[in-house]
């Protein structure tokens, strides 16, 4: 059995790359050991996204009389919520099998082991107790849960995202050990919610590298709804339902029902052969060219594997470059300068480009345009008492570098400025395109 592509994982990076391929007539074989649509689609992007829309609906609910709507002793089945959820993810699966099947791809449940690379080039793959050829191969293995050693983590039972997802009992209180995307989303759905929340974070912020003065509002309206911060301060054990923190010297004890560990992501780099490659690496991952090549010209890596974005969207993208590359219309290949960041709180934040402290750390002259979301008209119709930021990063001559947002629906937004950014427009260009009235967006031309 040969192909012209064989990929490994059926993430967005691997299923892209499948149905691109297979669509452009060239034989393509899919691995997957789990289920499709890897972790983004199964235990990530959208069951996340789905339960903190339920959790957006009781909360516009609950708030209903700031629009003069009344609506008593507002209520929610939580069972009925991840049944809901399940059901979004086994209907967005199922139509990623169909177009894989529509488009001849060759999909094998199982464990993939890469067995060697010819002296042709050619690559042998065995899953279960067939062997398969390929002429080029595509590693889109993704990424899974850092465990860090902290004393006690191994005797107790912690949840990551999995296991969030998975539950049907709502915990009284809840402490998340992470405080940057997956640790924000859980704790404001779960706060929605009514659980009793603490976040542990080591950094002197939430949200790592996103810019500091939104991260800051953010943290500051989940304060006012009651979810208590740690920032700067370490775990240093879990036993239980207990959590031992430790700041400046100073130790005390944290209590929740359920512990959520949520302190990053790392590639999947072993279990699949990928020794017997010897390509290059590059931070704990695999390095890459622009057209997504590894040190092997036939061998490509997408998605989290490259260890450097590990975003669903940005492996998509990759994905479509390889090959691109493959059928030899690549192009410039892949483009870093525009890779948006959102994160699904209510409100939304979402960054894209470069924030004012990467511009002021690289020594760069540097504009900001800032203006609250309140010189939305739109904004202000749907957000009773609602707060919020549109600020820009500009170069001295006005070309458009950075954009961050604070306030919904900034997921959708976003991707206005990304495309400026990523064509090199400056301010009065992107002025000069009429924007809808009135529209939450204008507030990037406000703000211009």
């Amino acid at each position: 059995m040969k192909y012209d592509v064989a990929i490994i994982g059926g993430g967005p990076a691997g299923y892209t790359a499948a149905g691109e391929a297979a669509a452009a007539g060239l034989s393509t074989v899919l691995f997957e050991k789990n289920a499709l649509g890897g972790v983004c689609l199964n235990e990530g992007c959208v069951p996340t996204k789905t339960l903190l829309y339920s959790a957006k609906m009781y909360d516009t609910i609950k708030h209903a009389s700031k629009y003069a709507v009344s609506a008593e002793n507002p209520s929610f089945d939580f069972p009925k919520i991840i049944a809901r959820k399940n059901k979004v993810v086994k209907k967005l699966t199922a139509g990623i099998r169909m177009k894989m099947t529509g488009h001849g791809v060759v999909m094998v449940a199982g464990e993939a082991e890469i067995k060697g690379r010819a002296t042709d080039g050619t690559i042998t793959i065995l899953c279960g107790e067939d062997t398969f050829e390929a002429t080029n191969l595509l590693i889109c293995t993704g990424s899974e849960t850092v465990i860090p050693p902290i004393p006690g983590l191994s005797e107790t039972e912690y949840w990551t995202s999995r296991e969030a997802l998975l539950s049907k009992e709502l915990p009284a209180s809840l402490v998340i050990i992470g405080g940057g995307v997956i640790g924000m989303e859980f704790a404001s759905f779960f706060n929605s919610m009514g659980t009793e929340v603490h976040v542990v974070e080591m950094l002197d912020k939430i949200l790592g590298p996103m810019d500091r003065e939104l991260s800051e509002m953010l943290q500051a309206e989940y304060v006012k709804r009651g979810i208590k911060f740690y920032l700067s301060h370490k775990v240093t054990g879990v036993h239980g339902t207990e959590v031992s923190v430790e700041k400046d010297g100073e130790t005390f004890t944290l209590h929740g029902d359920k512990v959520l560990l949520s302190v990053g992501r790392r590639p999947v780099t072993k279990g699949f052969g990928l020794e017997t490659l010897d390509v290059e690496p590059f931070r704990n991952g695999i390095k890459v060219n622009q057209y997504m090549q590894t040190s092997l010209p036939n061998v490509y890596a997408c998605g989290d594997i490259t260890a450097f974005s590990l975003l669903a969207h940005t492996a998509v993208s990759e994905a479509e470059v390889a090959i691109k590359h493959i059928l030899g219309k690549a192009g410039e290949g892949m483009s870093y300068k525009a890779i948006p960041g959102v994160v699904y709180t209510n409100p939304e934040i979402a960054g894209v480009g470069k924030t004012e402290e990467e511009v002021r750390s690289e020594g760069i002259s540097y504009i900001i345009k800032k203006i609250p979301m309140s010189f939305s008209g739109r904004f202000v119709a749907e957000n009773e008492m609602g707060n919020g930021v549109c600020k820009l990063v500009l170069l001295e001559d006005e070309t458009i570098v950075g954009a961050h947002l604070l306030g919904n629906p900034a997921s959708e937004l976003i991707v206005i400025a990304g495309i400026a950014i990523e064509k090199g427009m400056k301010a009065e260009e992107l002025k000069s395109i009429v924007f809808p009235h009135p529209t939450v967006g204008e507030i990037i031309k406000e703000a211009l």
